[in-house]
């Protein structure tokens, strides 16, 4: 849009669904200040301004949407009334330039409609690429203080919580006590994650605070559906365990049916980890990210939030399904005269090895024009909701790509005996590898001295070690 020979510094820019609107980047606005002073008393009497949300990066610009514009669909052009009024530093640098409302007659069109609906929906895309980097997984990497610790009159910590959906928001604000738990079950995810692959070319390596994982969760990948199903087990194992040990107010110990198989003369009563809870809270929570996405029926990004939505699944149903009972003894004298049972939830590391598994045969879906997902070979059986799916093929992850989020393996420590992944001639993709000698340190020759410790000498030891090239 123009206005004579000097251009508007505006944007056609989305705001969340059903509403597109007119932003303009204001990084340093002041109402009312210096000279034009009565053009924006002006300016305010006829538009009112908003803030909407935080600066992408700190220290980034925020932005200002104009209401008055928009329509259900996208925004109206800006009528040729419009000045523009530029601010400069001293320096003659230009700082910010807003477009100023002169009169407002008639709207009427400055530019193609066509053009106008192609720059909407290209930075529709890049918006929504914004907003899939961010995720609730950054509270990982972010400790939430527990409600307790707020001051009196603070801002509310959910407003200040990074990655989470207006969905997530809401959720936030009617079960705060929440959230440490549920940065706690990502932190959980995050690190079994790690552990699972550590010896792959892609290791889960957390790359910043707002995406945790990077790029690479852009692609409906294997990876990403593993990441995304270990992350929900996390919320659910961590809101489970917080209900047990009365760590949140809207939940308690287990109320599970005693089993049918137990022997009768086994008291059914302990605390347990409230699963069943845990479950639903970590379905409410963690979907609603994917359910508040509105896309094409049939569409590739409906297939991915289908695709999210499987694996959280996934995720969800084996730490439930893996949860079994426990008992303890009593009696005098260590006998087992009577038995105390409860439900209590598996080891992470055993949720995490399942869930291995099912990487290992996940399927490979597409989506169809009624908007569901389908086996891409149909000869392999359906998936079930505790398997996993994804949507693209995998990078090989060899070598650093800035735009799929991959690091590559060089610097990478490999085992040169091995034939697996973690084995040079795979790690290092052909590459080659160079060979290096390090000084280990060890404990060694402990001996248990009565009573009561165990001292231990220490031993040195000259180890070949391997890095891809």
């Amino acid at each position: 849009m123009t206005k004579g020979k000097e251009q508007v510094s505006s944007l056609i820019c989305p705001l969340p669904a059903p509403h597109t609107c007119l932003l303009v980047p204001a990084p340093q606005l002041r109402l009312g200040e210096g000279k034009s002073k009565g053009v924006w008393g002006k300016a305010v009497s006829q538009l009112s301004w908003i803030l909407l949300g935080p600066p992408s990066s700190p220290g980034g610009p925020r932005t200002k949407i104009l209401p008055g514009l928009m329509t259900r669909s996208t925004c109206r052009p800006l009528p040729e009334s419009l000045g523009t009024w530029t601010r400069r530093s001293g320096a003659g640098a230009l700082l910010w330039k807003l477009s100023v409302p002169g009169h407002w007659g008639g709207l009427r069109p400055t530019m193609p409609s066509l053009l106008l609906l192609f720059t909407a929906a290209l930075l529709s895309s890049w918006a929504q690429l914004l907003t899939d980097a961010n995720s609730w997984w950054s509270l990982a990497l972010n400790p939430v203080q527990r409600p307790e610790m707020f001051i009196i009159g603070a801002q509310p910590v959910c407003s200040q919580l990074p990655g989470l959906s207006p969905g997530q928001r809401k959720l936030c604000q009617l079960y705060q006590e929440h959230m440490a738990y549920i940065g706690e079950g990502a932190k959980t995810g995050i690190k079994e994650c790690q552990h699972q692959f550590r010896q792959r070319r892609w290791n889960c390596s957390t790359v910043d605070n707002a995406s945790v994982f990077g790029r690479v969760m852009q692609i409906g990948s294997r990876e990403t559906a593993f990441t995304y199903a270990v992350s929900a087990a996390g919320v659910v194992n961590a809101i489970s365990r917080a209900c047990r040990e009365g760590e949140l107010s809207t939940c308690g110990c287990s109320r599970t049916a005693r089993p049918k198989d137990l022997p009768r003369d086994w008291l059914w009563g302990g605390c347990g980890d409230n699963v069943e809870y845990g479950y639903r809270f970590a379905k409410e929570f963690v979907d609603a990210r994917e359910r508040e996405k509105n896309f094409a029926k049939g569409s590739e990004e409906q297939g991915r939030v289908l695709m999210n939505l499987q694996n959280n699944e996934a995720g969800r149903r084996a730490v439930y399904k893996m949860a079994d009972v426990a008992c303890k003894c009593h009696g005098v004298s260590g006998s087992c005269s009577l038995k105390t049972c409860w439900l209590q939830l598996a080891e992470f590391r055993k949720v995490g090895d399942r869930l291995k598994e099912k990487y290992d045969s996940a399927a490979a879906m597409r989506v169809t024009r009624k908007g569901r997902l389908e086996l891409v070979n149909s000869r392999f059986t359906q998936p079930t909701p505790e398997d996993l799916v994804y949507v693209d093929p995998s990078p090989d992850y060899c070598l650093r790509n800035e735009s799929t989020g991959s690091l590559g393996t060089q610097g990478r420590l490999c085992n040169k005996t091995s034939e697996g992944m973690d084995g040079c001639e795979l790690m290092c993709c052909g590459r080659g590898y160079n060979q290096f000698k390090s000084v280990q340190v060890e404990r060694c020759h402990c001996k248990f001295h009565w009573c009561c410790f165990v001292k231990c000498k220490k031993c040195t030891e000259i180890v070949d070690q391997y890095i891809c090239k």
